[in-house]
């Protein structure tokens, strides 16, 4: 992510894939933190739709 539009995309994939918690995204440290029951695979492929690289550490 290299621009608030990217963030901004991220957010809104997130939200709308519905029961997430929190949501912090850093574009200094190109991070997603997001806190939900949803299982990881969901979170990651909600973000992948968007077309950004997911690195799942």
């Amino acid at each position: 992510m290299s621009c608030s539009g990217c963030s901004n995309a991220v957010n809104k994939a997130l939200t709308r894939l519905g029961g997430v918690d929190k949501i912090d995204i850093s574009l200094e440290k190109q991070e997603v933190v997001v806190e939900t029951d949803r299982p990881r695979e969901e979170v990651l492929a909600a973000i992948k739709k968007t077309g950004k690289t997911v690195n799942n550490e």
